[in-house]
């Protein structure tokens, strides 16, 4: 596949990716889990020239572990997470995965913030895992 649409709950913001992502990654960071309402949160990182969005979105401005901000990006009409911009990592843009339209041939290849797990979360098969931040 050589691109991937995707859209907030009401429509209102929808999203192309022009590639696949670099890598799919959960978050079970506490933020994550916050923001997103669930245990943890599965990300798709793709470069920024490669994400085009229609529709305008609301942010929030978060802090990171490495003091640099986060900008959360939802729906400011259905409250739907759309993508985080993380200043730590410039350049690329973290999608949320349960925005796409089309899920097939998405698995995660890494775990973050593995510390904060749920116990009844399993491991993700083939996935690496890591307590903080991947390294």
């Amino acid at each position: 596949m050589t691109s991937r649409t995707g859209r907030c709950l009401c429509g209102a913001v929808r999203y192309e990716l022009a590639r696949e992502p670099s890598v799919t990654a959960v978050c079970h960071c506490t933020h994550c889990q916050r923001q997103s309402g669930a245990m943890f949160s599965t990300n798709l990182v793709v470069a920024e020239a490669d994400y085009t969005q229609h529709g305008e979105t609301s942010v929030f401005q978060d802090v990171g572990d490495s003091g640099q901000p986060v900008y959360r990006h939802f729906c400011g009409r259905c409250g739907s997470p759309i993508l985080s911009r993380i200043a730590a990592m410039p350049g690329v843009v973290a999608v949320k995965a349960g925005t796409l339209d089309d899920f097939s041939g998405i698995q995660p290849a890494v775990e973050v913030y593995t510390d904060h797990a749920a116990d009844w979360v399993a491991p993700i098969a083939g996935a690496q895992r890591f307590p903080q931040a991947a390294g």
